[in-house]
């Protein structure tokens, strides 16, 4: 955020940060939701591709929008 408002805030920055912040907080879930799993049983089920892909593109996406925030 401190660098998306550095020399005021504009639109695009202010809608960068959102979804940055949004993203993190759907790869927290996702997290959230594996550690429950593994905890849950002794042999924990293995990560659904679903659940995979989707902290993939979380992960991704967070480092496009912090790439298009530094630039």
């Amino acid at each position: 955020m401190k660098t998306a408002l550095h020399g005021g805030p504009s639109p695009a920055g202010i809608a960068v940060c959102a979804l940055c912040c949004a993203l993190w907080l759907a790869f927290l879930l996702l997290a959230h939701h594996r550690i429950r799993t593994l905890a849950a049983t002794a042999t924990p089920p293995a990560l659904t591709p679903r659940h995979a892909t989707a902290a993939v593109l979380c992960a991704v996406a967070m480092a496009v929008c912090g790439a298009v925030l530094v630039v």
